[in-house]
């Protein structure tokens, strides 16, 4: 009776171990270049963001530079871009879940995602610039006059990083929202005096034309560039960045920067 209960307490902690396995997640040591071509498409997560990824409102197709680089890289890969959605303040929770197998949205190369994260070689150069109310663009060229503030930052986003970082924002009122069109609206309606916003996103979203006319750009912030990213140590990396090497290499993504109006990155 003894050997029998021992036994079963053997299987059961077996049983348990084997659960605990499968609930683990993806295995870490498996190659995610072949799961991508085995499933015969990539996952990119992305957030609207103009001109990196958008829908064009004439023409109602999804577009924009990441758009159609990550359409490219696909093509070289053998396989399909599948666009997914996502919380940007999210992001790596999306990509360990498996639920995206890139971040592929403009997004700011910074020492915190280099620690957590693959990130593929920079492609694009990038500011992170201060938005305002046009009749306040003198007042707030200065930025020490936005101490005592409000600020609008993109939860998650590289603008909220800069802006914890500064001494003179560090004593503002700094306000997070979900998206980066979430803080222009904070400085339109009036509830925030200023945004830290993408230059690349400013220049297709604010000034004449636009629905944020009356904003404006005051100053530069920070100067930066963008990456992908992918999970930690994922062979994907290495191959997205052969492919971006050839673009690079025989002018295709140079063309495709010059279209959105791009700076490539050195």
């Amino acid at each position: 009776m003894k050997m029998k209960r021992i036994a079963g307490l053997v299987l059961a902690g077996t049983l348990t171990l084997s659960l605990l396995a499968g609930c683990g997640g993806k295995d870490k040591s498996a190659s995610d270049l072949d799961a991508v071509k085995g499933a015969g498409e990539l996952k990119v997560g992305y957030t609207v963001y103009p001109p990196m990824n958008y829908t064009d409102e004439a023409t109602g197709e999804f577009t924009g530079f990441d758009t159609e680089f990550a359409k490219a890289v696909c093509e070289k890969l053998g396989v399909e871009a599948k666009f997914v959605e996502i919380v940007w303040d999210t992001k790596e929770v999306e990509l360990e879940a498996g639920n995206v197998d890139c971040l592929w949205n403009g997004m700011t190369i910074t020492d915190d995602l280099k620690e957590n994260l693959s990130v593929s070689d920079p492609y694009v150069q990038n500011t992170q610039v201060v938005v305002t109310k046009a009749e306040n663009k003198d007042a707030y060229a200065d930025f020490s006059k936005l101490v005592g503030k409000t600020v609008a930052v993109e939860a998650g986003s590289a603008a909220q990083g800069v802006a914890e970082d500064d001494e003179n924002l560090q004593q503002s009122n700094l306000v997070t929202v979900n998206k980066q069109t979430d803080a222009l609206l904070e400085v339109k309606s009036g509830t925030a005096d200023a945004a830290i916003f993408d230059q690349t996103m400013a220049d297709n979203m604010i000034g004449d034309g636009t629905d944020f006319a009356d904003l404006t750009v005051c100053g530069v912030f920070h100067e930066e560039q963008y990456g992908i990213g992918f999970r930690k140590g994922s062979d994907l990396c290495d191959a997205v960045n052969k492919a971006m090497a050839e673009m690079k290499e025989d002018g295709s993504l140079k063309a495709l920067a010059d279209k959105y109006g791009l700076t490539l990155a050195d």
